[in-house]
């Protein structure tokens, strides 16, 4: 219905946002995550919105970027999953920690998120999987290299993240530490001790 709403903010209170836009206040539902982002009342925003539309309800859902838009988008996909579970998903975590959870297997991070079990955090898990992936968590390095040469980059990630995982560290701590350090043209060894000492 709405791509985005650009406007003042008129209000905040919980996860509810009242946008003037055109002297027309609109509730917007938004992700606890975003409320500390927010600029004061009276300041202009531009919200990404998502409208869901119900028999008996219609809602529009707010995020500050396109990414987390399309995330939420990708969350209530999930069967089981509707617009209040997508929202506290991203309450609790960034679109970028839900693709690291969901390719490092991580659903004791996706649990973290009020009202999601571990059998819940496991479904998403399940059924994002095939639609992320280490391009996805690495993006600029996909965008940087050929196919031939991100192929071989991800393998060199791919094995650190398992090497520091086989050490006892979570697999979203290892896959985390192994984006902060790069990695550009480093081989698996260079990888691992570079993402060490960033776990240290």
């Amino acid at each position: 219905m709405y791509a985005y709403l650009k406007g003042k903010v008129a209000e905040v209170s919980g996860d509810n946002l009242v946008m003037e836009v055109g002297n027309i206040g609109y509730n917007i539902r938004i992700p606890g995550s975003v409320v500390p982002l927010l600029p004061p009342a009276g300041q202009e925003v531009k919200v990404y919105t998502y409208t869901s539309v119900r028999e008996d309800a219609l809602q529009l859902f707010g995020f500050l970027s396109r990414d987390d838009l399309e995330m939420y988008k990708m969350l209530i996909s999930v069967s089981g999953i509707g617009p209040k579970g997508g929202l506290a998903v991203l309450s609790a975590m960034r679109a970028d920690e839900v693709r690291m959870a969901v390719v490092s297997q991580d659903a004791k991070a996706i649990a973290k998120a009020p009202g999601i079990g571990n059998k819940t955090a496991q479904r998403i898990i399940l059924e994002l999987k095939d639609r992320v992936s280490l391009p996805d968590v690495f993006p600029s390095q996909a965008q940087e290299s050929g196919a031939v040469q991100t192929t071989g980059l991800g393998q060199a990630r791919e094995e650190a993240v398992e090497a520091l995982t086989a050490l006892g560290y979570s697999s979203t701590d290892a896959l985390r530490a192994v984006k902060a350090v790069g990695g550009e043209g480093m081989d698996v060894e260079s990888l691992l001790k570079a993402a060490l000492k960033k776990m240290i």
